[in-house]
């Protein structure tokens, strides 16, 4: 990718997330997706769940626990490695990458797809239908389909990514708990074992399989988190969290736009922290926004477009943020403590090894470790069974109610060859680079889709009996009076000798 891209991508996300602050607080975001008195389709714990558990997968297991680690090393802003500035931004760059400005990322795809399907009753779920104001014509053509085979493709691209990451670490749990060494033969039987899992939750369809898979998946993360936090370094955990939040306030805007432009001039040193972290961040959730926002689309029925954006963004950030403070902080204070030097073991035995030991340092180990095992399992499957569902939907001509169940099948097949491929080619920065090639063509999709929904809605707001036009009228005349009182008034105060 070019430098050009890689500032533009880097400011896409802020940008994107100050457009969804504005659209949930118009009028636009009073509108109801569904009939009016309609109830939401699911609660909101369900419904927090499966898009929580839609849009992270397994990774925020693996990042979760030993991101810290890679910035300890290699720090921002060309802080000295392993200083106690360096420490600090360690705990924190992670919850950012994970934030708010992630969940608006995966937002942003949503708004038009569920104003299209649940207000104006198009049953069609494809990005190039969501693209149709914009567009016309060209949406049922060539252009139409070169965007829906975009997003499809970078949607298995950012599987394979997550899947790839996702199973040597779920091996490593296995090994640890059966003593079998964690092979590529190993690898690619839990490969098929969670491929299957999440084809019977995806045939079994998005109240029967999906939601009931999200909810187990999201009582076994309290679970960990609660023990992790309850028998681990519990005030180190929280006084540290609470530092990173402190941190990204006062930070937000600088972190959000920092591209390192003084790359080798003068006594600047060139890091490549911006192109190797946050660009990165933004390329992958723009692989997986288009999915996302589909998936949180479909289940947001009985909602307002502000419920749906706030909602999104806030429980989204929440469950990175407790991910990232409690279990992350637990292995940098095994760090610090010289009781578990992680990251000479993630530098010499690779990431899914220094993850099981961080887990084995706490009480009843097996037990723990086998649940976080299981929890990255039905992470997995909780991911890819919304993945087949939207693909799913993406190929079927018209999705009145669910997608064909032969389709959701394929397609939960489907999903798992890339990750098969690039568990054989390996690497973290091939993971990289496969993320953020996906994921630059979908940008322009992106940016696309914002402007068919505010024209859409905000014509359809206009042309409603409900709607009254916002205005102020101002009397300059009052005004100008109270003006020339409250000078008076200054005037008349006396002043202090």
């Amino acid at each position: 990718m070019s430098d050009f891209a890689y500032r533009i991508n880097n400011l896409d996300g802020l940008g994107l997330f100050f457009f969804l602050l504005y659209v949930a607080f118009s009028d636009n975001g009073r509108v109801k997706l569904g009939d009016e008195g309609e109830k939401p389709e699911f609660k909101t714990f369900s419904w927090a769940a499966m898009l929580f558990c839609a849009g992270i997968g397994s990774s925020i297991l693996y990042w979760g626990t030993i991101e810290w680690a890679y910035y300890y090393q290699t720090p921002p802003f060309g802080i000295e490695a392993g200083t106690e500035e360096a420490i600090q931004w360690a705990s924190t760059y992670g919850i950012f990458h994970w934030g708010p400005i992630a969940w608006a990322i995966y937002t942003l795809p949503a708004l038009p797809m569920a104003y299209f399907y649940y207000v104006r009753k198009k049953p069609i779920l494809k990005i190039s239908e969501a693209c149709r104001p914009l567009i016309g014509r060209y949406a049922d053509g060539i252009i139409g389909k070169i965007i829906d085979i975009l997003f499809m493709f970078g949607l298995m691209g950012g599987a394979g990514t997550t899947l790839a990451l996702g199973t040597p670490m779920i091996a490593q749990g296995v090994s640890s708990l059966t003593g079998i060494s964690p092979t590529m033969t190993v690898k690619v039987i839990i490969l098929i074992v969670c491929t299957t899992i999440f084809a019977i939750s995806a045939y079994s369809g998005l109240r029967k399989g999906i939601k009931v898979l999200s909810d187990w998946n999201l009582w076994l993360a309290i679970f960990l988190l609660a023990f992790v936090f309850i028998f681990g370094p519990t005030r180190f955990i929280t006084e540290t969290t609470t530092n990173s939040i402190g941190l990204i306030l006062d930070n937000f805007f600088h972190m959000s736009t920092w591209t390192e432009p003084y790359n080798n001039l003068g006594p600047f040193e060139q890091t490549g922290f911006p192109e190797s972290w946050t660009v990165f961040y933004w390329a992958w959730w723009l692989v997986y926004a288009p999915f996302v926002g589909l998936f949180v689309a479909k289940i947001s029925r009985g909602r307002t477009i502000k419920q749906m954006i706030l909602g999104t963004v806030i429980y989204g950030s929440i469950g990175s943020l407790l991910f990232f403070g409690i279990i992350g902080n637990f292995a940098l204070h095994m760090q610090l403590t010289g009781q578990l030097d992680v990251i000479d073991i993630l530098n010499n035995q690779g990431a899914p090894v220094a993850i099981i030991s961080v887990f084995n340092q706490l009480p009843w180990a097996p037990f723990i470790i086998f649940i976080f095992t299981i929890l990255a399992v039905i992470f997995l499957a909780t991911t890819f069974d919304s993945s087949s569902y939207i693909l799913a939907s993406v190929v079927q001509s018209e999705v009145e109610d669910e997608p064909l169940r032969w389709n959701r099948l394929f397609w939960a097949f489907a999903l798992c060859i890339m990750p098969l491929t690039l568990m054989f080619i390996g690497g973290l920065s091939t993971l990289q680079t496969a993320s953020i090639v996906g994921g630059f063509p979908l940008l322009f999709i992106m940016i696309m889709l914002a402007w068919p929904f505010m024209k859409a809605s905000t014509s359809d707001i206009k042309a409603s009996d409900q709607y009254e036009p916002k205005i102020i009228n101002l009397d300059s005349k009052k005004i100008l009076q109270r003006l020339r009182k409250k000078r008076k008034r200054v005037k008349a105060e006396p002043k202090e000798t």
